[in-house]
């Protein structure tokens, strides 16, 4: 077997080089549309970062443990699909070492597993509908809750579509976000493309009585989150002079703000923190924004 064709877990060496050495690009294929699609994502940026790229099979058997036969040309089919995904990687990029990872199990916890040790886990997503969804269940919602480096979920299916003029990155603000700006203003840098900086703050309710008309002061919240933002990108303007930035306060629920703005964008990027092991801020945000933007959407952890 090719030394960089291996089963199980592949762990990176000082021989690496690159931006990354041991940190390279884990992404889930399954030989879908979609999965595709995020492969597409992932090869650009094993290129861009010069990192290692692991593509990711994970397959399961519904036979019972004594029809060997069976289990053995599901494990040959599993073994066919891991191959197609890197031999595509492999033809598909320059200088990029492609690593095979194939795992008898649930994806989602081999993606999570493998999180550990990536600097970036890139999946694709069917973008079912609700009740789909539940019987289907969510492999990239999954992921992107509980891995332990930035996820990239990939939407659509087909191969990645490359625009002459692509939209820029944007990045949900909320507050302490230092990890959410890293990874968005790495990415604008990276692609070339410019940041647009957002931040939803609900407007005050109206206060009023009998006879009164309604008063809001509305540019109160729109200062604010302008102040926010200056403050948030400041050190990432410094460190990133070239990427042109855009700060976009803006009034609503967080939900409809980020999925308004990120329309036409290359990427959003929202954060979420973690307590006992689940996403405790964007967490009801973060499922719904995988289905509710058409780009792709990273969750960073901090």
């Amino acid at each position: 077997m090719d030394a960089d064709r291996q089963q199980g877990t592949s762990q990176g060496n000082s021989q690496e080089t690159g931006e990354e050495t041991g940190r390279g690009i884990v992404v889930g294929y399954d030989g879908s549309d979609y999965a595709m699609q995020a492969l597409d994502w992932a090869m650009d940026e094993a290129e861009f970062r010069r990192a290692p790229i692991t593509v990711c099979h994970a397959w399961q058997s519904p036979y019972a443990l004594g029809d060997e036969e069976a289990r053995k040309s599901l494990h040959h089919a599993a073994e066919h699909v891991l191959w197609h995904g890197a031999e595509c990687a492999r033809q598909c990029t320059s200088g990029v070492r492609v690593r095979e990872d194939l795992f008898e199990g649930p994806a989602t916890e081999r993606l999570v597993e493998l999180s550990a040790t990536a600097g970036l886990v890139v999946v694709g997503s069917r973008g079912l509908s609700g009740p789909a969804r539940r019987v289907m269940g969510s492999v990239a919602g999954h992921v992107a809750t509980h891995a332990r480096c930035p996820v990239i979920v990939v939407r659509g299916a087909g191969s990645l579509p490359h625009p002459r003029h692509p939209g820029p990155i944007v990045a949900g603000v909320g507050g302490g976000d230092d990890h959410v700006l890293a990874f968005a203003y790495r990415e604008a840098a990276l692609r070339g493309l410019s940041l647009i900086a957002v931040h939803a703050m609900r407007h005050p309710a109206a206060v009023w009585s009998a006879g009164m008309a309604p008063m809001v002061m509305a540019d109160v919240p729109g200062r604010e989150a302008v102040e926010l933002l200056e403050a948030a990108v400041r050190p990432w303007r410094e460190r990133f002079p070239h990427v042109e930035t855009v700060l976009q306060p803006g009034g609503g629920p967080v939900l409809d703000v980020l999925a308004d703005t990120s329309s036409g964008a290359t990427m959003l990027v929202v954060g979420a923190t973690r307590e006992k092991g689940v996403l405790a801020r964007l967490g009801s945000v973060t499922r719904p924004l995988i289905d509710a933007v058409t780009c792709p959407v990273a969750v960073v952890h901090p």
